[in-house]
Parts: structure tokens; sequence; C-alpha cells
């Protein structure tokens, strides 16, 4: 647990790649002193938002040149429409009109968006160039930022291409949740009680009593939440780097959220962590369709994502005519799909998620239709 100053570290062991994730206050305003022993050569280039940037651009800058860090700063536009081709073209031309070096590193300041489209630049930037993750969103600072996925969008689907490419640290600053809109932070959430509902029954007992302190901004609840959904992350990703096997756990209600963002268009109105919550609420009631947990689980789990502000149900986030057959299309590009096969997270109840590649089509269709006509009220 982090708070009142304390920083927690959590190591990804991943042989030589190792690294760590160091967790606490005031990390961004004195990122220099963590950055320096790591850096080939003292220069960076600094990758941000146009928002995030006005709020720490500027203290990270001076931190860096209190270290004798040499910087240099890209601004892209914020939103997940800038994880795609153009975006990333422009911020690789940008990236060699500074003569970035193989010695030099890049340093992805923002939230998940900045941090894939910096991440998946320097994985193929001179064929591989350092990258350190500053994530300032409690989404990024639980999932995106750890375990070396990078990616940019395609007009098929979310994350499509992209590579595996592992930063050499992570500083998760809980002091820059602070400047979250209410609605991100709750995004951020969907992603947190995920850990809670795949291997952790416990840590989803501490988010239904402390799931509000989180919310409400409460620093020493934010930290523990951080510190504990990093531990899971990083003990999958050092079994199944390459999601070979257990790292596809990490996707528990994904495959329907990236349904969901494919059909938004990316266009801003639905959070990927909205998604999320609405795919996981998906993810049990199809298992509890099956018979693999009880529907109380279920029902369980939809009450808390409600009592958090969280989405359920499809007719919550905007997209209207959503039906079975574009779902399904648009699941039909999932990244797990073998031989044509959709693979699926389900749940035996909360805490134990497990993969399963044998899924009968007609009951997938028979949740979508029921989740796509049906208030979630109306299912529990």
């Amino acid at each position: 647990m982090t708070g009142g100053g304390e920083t927690a570290t959590v190591r990804v062991a991943l042989a030589n790649r190792s690294y760590d994730i160091v967790i606490g206050d005031d990390l961004l305003a004195n990122a220099g002193t963590y950055l320096a022993p790591l850096l080939t050569r003292p220069r960076v280039v600094i990758v941000s938002d146009e928002t995030v940037a006005g709020l720490y651009l500027a203290p990270l800058r001076a931190s860096l040149e209190a270290n004798g860090i040499r910087n240099d700063a890209i601004i892209v536009p914020p939103g997940e429409g800038s994880k795609n081709f153009a975006q990333l073209q422009s911020l690789l031309d940008r990236l060699l009109d500074l003569r970035i070096e193989r010695q030099d590193t890049i340093l992805a300041l923002g939230g998940g968006v900045v941090g894939d489209l910096a991440g998946f630049a320097a994985a193929i930037l001179r064929r591989g160039v350092d990258f350190i993750q500053l994530p300032t969103t409690l989404l990024a600072q639980v999932d995106s930022s750890v375990g070396g996925k990078t990616a940019i969008n395609a007009a098929q689907g979310k994350n499509l291409i992209g590579a595996f490419y592992q930063p050499r640290l992570v500083l998760a600053d809980i002091t820059a949740l602070a400047s979250l809109p209410e609605r991100e932070l709750r995004a951020g959430y969907g992603e947190v009680v995920k850990y809670g509902l795949i291997d952790d029954f416990s840590f989803f007992e501490w988010l239904e009593e402390h799931g509000g302190a989180v919310l409400s901004g409460d620093r020493e609840a934010l930290g523990h939440a951080v510190a504990v959904s990093c531990r899971a992350k990083a003990a999958i990703v050092a079994r199944d780097e390459r999601e070979s096997g257990d790292r596809a756990l990490l996707n528990l209600g994904h495959t329907f959220a990236h349904a969901l963002e494919a059909e938004a268009g990316y266009d801003g109105r639905l959070l990927h962590g909205e998604a999320v919550a609405v795919g996981l609420s998906m993810a049990f009631d199809l298992s509890s369709r099956m018979e693999l947990c009880s529907r109380q689980e279920t029902e369980r789990l939809r009450r808390h994502l409600v009592a958090m502000g969280l989405p359920t149900g499809v007719e919550q986030i905007g997209l209207p005519g959503l039906t079975p057959e574009v779902m399904l299309h648009h699941m039909r590009q999932d990244k797990k799909v073998t031989d044509g096969r959709l693979t699926f997270v389900l749940a035996r109840g909360i805490g134990r998620a497990f993969v399963e590649r044998d899924v009968a089509e007609d009951t997938v269709m028979a949740m979508l239709a029921a989740a796509l006509t049906t208030h979630p009220a109306e299912q529990i």
C-alpha cells in the first residue's frame, strides 16, 4: 500500500528485459532521479498529448534538466483517434527530425493512447529504441503501461497493428490521478475490478468496501488499488509475455469491449474502461448462461459496477442499431481468434476466470440478442 509519501515497487520479471513499476506520489516531479541511472545516454524525447503536457510537461522537464538529461518534446492530439497510421507516421517523422539515436530514450507521458503510440514508435524506430512509461491515468497505470503491449488501431478493430516491446521502467505517479475528470477515473476502475474477477476474490471484496474511496481520489486507496493491480499483471506477464496462454486472462471482458469500441468508431463517446465494464458483464452473463457460474455472482458483479457508476448494458453507452450480427462481426477480429474460432475468457465465479476455446456460436448469439434488447436490471 502506498500513501503518505511512501512508494511501492513491483518487479516485472522477464530475464534480461526485467523492469520495475514504481508507484507513489510526486514521481513525475522527481522523474530525473529515477531515469538517470537507466539511460544509456542522457538524452530523451518526451511524447505527450495536449492535455497532459499542459499539466505535467514543465515539472517533468525541470526534473530531467536538474539531473543533466537533455530533452525534447513532441505533442500529439489527445484521444483514441491518435492511435492510427497517420499519427504514427507523423510521430516517427518528428522523432527522426530530432535525430534520435538508438542510445536515446523515448518517454511516454500520458494515458494509454500515448503509451501505446509512443511505445510502438519506439519498437520500430531504428529497429528499437528504449522507452519508459510515465502513465497519468488510472487505466494506464493498472493496465496499458505494464506488460509491453504497444499498438495502433485499424479500421477493422482495436490494437490490431503493434508489437510486444517492454519499457525500461514504469513510474505510476498517484498524484497525477488527482487531475483526472471523474469519468476518466471511473473508466480506469473498469480495469481495476478486472483483477479481482480473474483470480483474486479477496481484492474484489476489498473493492466492494473501498471502491468508493478509490473513486473519490483517496491517495492511500488509489495507491493500494494500483499496486495490487500491477502485481497481478506483472505475475501473469512474467509467466506468459506474448499471450500464448495465461496472459489471455487479462482480456476478461475485452472481446466484447473491443467490439463495442469498434462499433463506436473510437470517436470519444465510449471510453475503453466503460466498454470493459459492459464487456465484464457480458462475459459473466455468458458464463451464467453456460452454467459455469451462478446467476448470483453475475448479479453481484453488476451491482458493484452500478454502484461505481459504470455502465453494464449496451443501451447505456449510445450505440443504437447495434445487432448481434454486427457485434459478432467485430468480435471475429479479436486477436485471440484461432482457426476462425473465437476464444473467450469466462468465469466459474468471481476470482475464477479461465480461457475457453470451445463456445457454441448459437450460445453467444443468444446472449448477445438478450444483451442488446434487455435492460441489465431486467437480467438480474
